[in-house]
């Protein structure tokens, strides 16, 4: 396998982690998407957004999508679980994972890419979109501390993908000043423990 990615951007990190969780291993295509290296006719072919993190397959199937990914490395690689073992658990971390991916991942990102301007050769940053993006990350980590004071992990009480998601998301958000303060002690010490995972380093 290959995995298309930058290793300082958030999404590819959330697919190392979860493969490093499993021990799985992949060649790692580095790509420097400043350059629009991502951009290239050859990466459209592997996915049309021109995104990454793309997992290539030895078949040549191309997947791309964190939770597209997350799904087919669990299918084959099933343990640990990262996505649950029953349906209630699955559709619990699905839910939570979900959420954080659009309320928090997602926010950091439209904050980074519209008030740093790092993509303004092929978007137009609005930076008082940025702005408001970041104010909202900040209020879904005040939900996420409150969900942490009664859960061991953001999911329940076992790792899981809503955890590297987040992880990736919080850890990114210090690029743009998005950090966890006094305010979050429970989300606090999940991250101190979370970020204490081998598979952190990833």
């Amino acid at each position: 396998m290959k995995l298309y990615q930058t290793h300082k951007a958030p999404n590819p990190r959330r697919v190392r982690i979860f493969m490093a969780e499993k021990s799985i291993n992949a060649e790692l295509i580095e790509l420097d998407l400043q350059k629009g290296e991502n951009l290239s006719k050859e990466m459209r072919a592997k996915n049309p957004l021109g995104k990454v993190p793309i997992l290539e397959l030895d078949d040549g199937t191309c997947i791309s999508e964190c939770a597209a990914i997350y799904t087919y490395l669990e299918s084959q690689y099933p343990q640990p679980p990262l996505l649950g073992t029953t349906a209630i658990e699955t559709a619990q971390i699905v839910m939570w994972e979900r959420q954080v991916e659009l309320a928090l991942m997602l926010q950091i990102g439209m904050c980074f890419q519209h008030t740093t301007g790092y993509f303004k050769d092929r978007m137009t940053p609005v930076p008082e979109y940025g702005k408001v993006a970041g104010e909202s990350a900040l209020k879904y980590m005040k939900l996420l501390d409150r969900r942490l004071a009664e859960s061991t992990f953001i999911a329940g009480n076992r790792f899981s993908a809503a955890d590297i998601t987040a992880l990736c998301a919080i850890d990114f958000g210090r690029v743009v000043n998005i950090r966890m303060t006094d305010d979050h002690p429970n989300l606090k010490r999940w991250h101190q423990e979370v970020s204490s995972r081998d598979s952190a380093k990833a």
